[in-house]
C-alpha cells in the first residue's frame, strides 16, 4: 500500500511539474516599460512580416497525412499545393516514385529569449554642468540604422530554416519580428528626460532582438504513386541544432543616465 501511494504521489508530482513547464512555455514574452513601439514615428517604412500561415490544399493535406515525418516547410507545402495528380481507370497498375528533393522539413523550438538591448543604435546627450536650471532632452535618431539578425551557424536550406524559425518565434512571442529592420534618421519621440544642473545626460536607444534556439529536421522527400494511391515518403532523416537572432521590428529600448563626468 505504501509503495502504491508513493508511486501515485511521484506520478502526480511529475505530471504537475511538466504541466507547469508547458504553461510557462506558452506565456508570451512580457515587454518591459522601457521598450516603446515607434512604428508611427519611424521615418523608414519597414515592410510587415506578419503574413498569413499558408494553408495546404485538399490534395496537399491528404499527402501530408501520409508522411511519417511532420512537414511544416511553407515552400514545400506551396509546391504540393501546386501539384495535381489525375486518377484514371488505366492507372490501376501504374507505379512511380518521384524524388522531390532534400528539404528542411520542420523546426522545433526549444528556447525563445528576448534581449531588449541587442544593439545600441543612437545616443543623445546634453552637457548641463555649467547650467543653473534643469534642461530637457528628447530622443532624435541622428543616423539611419539598419539592424540585421541571422543564424548562429551555417545550415543547408538556410532561407527555409530562417522562415520557419521566425514564424515559430512570432507565434510564441506575439512580437513583430524580421531578420532585417531599419530605424530612419530623424525619428523622434516627445517624451522628455530632465537633466539637472551640474550633470550630463545620456539617452541611449537600443534595438531589441529575440534569440531563438531549437532543432531543424531534414529529409529526402519522395512522392510514391501506386495505382490510384499516393503518399509521401521521407528518407535519410537528419536533425541539427540551430540558433538565430531575430530583431524586433519598430521597437526601441530607451535608457537614460545622468553623470558628473563624460562617459
Amino acid at each position: 500500500m505504501k509503495k502504491l501511494l508513493c508511486f501515485t504521489l511521484t506520478a502526480f508530482l511529475s505530471f504537475s511539474f511538466f504541466a507547469v513547464q508547458e504553461a510557462d512555455a506558452a506565456k508570451p514574452i512580457k515587454i518591459p516599460s522601457s521598450v516603446t513601439n515607434i512604428s508611427k514615428e519611424n521615418t523608414y517604412p519597414n515592410a510587415s512580416q506578419d503574413q498569413p500561415r499558408l494553408q495546404p490544399s485538399e490534395l496537399a493535406q491528404e499527402l501530408l497525412k501520409t508522411s511519417d515525418t511532420a512537414i511544416e516547410n511553407p515552400h514545400l507545402i506551396k509546391m504540393l499545393n501546386e501539384t495535381s495528380i489525375s486518377g484514371t481507370p488505366t492507372a490501376i497498375g501504374y507505379r512511380a516514385t518521384i524524388y522531390l528533393g532534400r528539404w528542411a522539413l520542420g523546426y522545433t523550438s526549444n528556447e525563445t529569449v528576448a534581449n531588449w538591448e541587442y544593439r545600441k543604435i543612437n545616443t543623445n546627450r546634453f552637457d548641463n554642468r555649467g547650467g543653473k536650471a534643469p534642461v530637457e532632452l528628447t530622443y532624435s535618431q541622428e543616423q539611419t540604422s539598419k539592424i540585421k539578425g541571422g543564424l548562429t551557424a551555417k545550415v543547408p536550406k538556410s532561407d527555409d530554416v530562417k522562415n520557419m524559425m521566425m514564424l515559430k518565434a512570432m507565434e510564441k512571442t506575439k512580437l513583430p519580428l524580421a531578420f532585417e529592420t531599419v530605424v530612419g534618421a530623424g525619428t523622434k519621440r516627445d517624451q522628455v528626460y530632465k537633466i539637472s544642473p551640474k550633470k550630463l545626460g545620456y539617452l541611449n536607444a537600443y534595438a531589441p532582438a529575440v534569440n531563438e534556439k531549437g532543432k531543424v529536421t531534414y529529409g529526402e522527400v519522395y512522392l510514391v504513386l501506386r495505382g490510384n494511391k499516393r503518399k509521401l515518403v521521407v528518407k535519410n532523416i537528419t536533425s541539427q541544432g540551430i540558433g538565430a537572432w531575430i530583431p524586433v521590428q519598430d521597437h526601441l529600448t530607451f535608457s537614460f543616465q545622468l553623470s558628473h563626468q563624460p562617459k
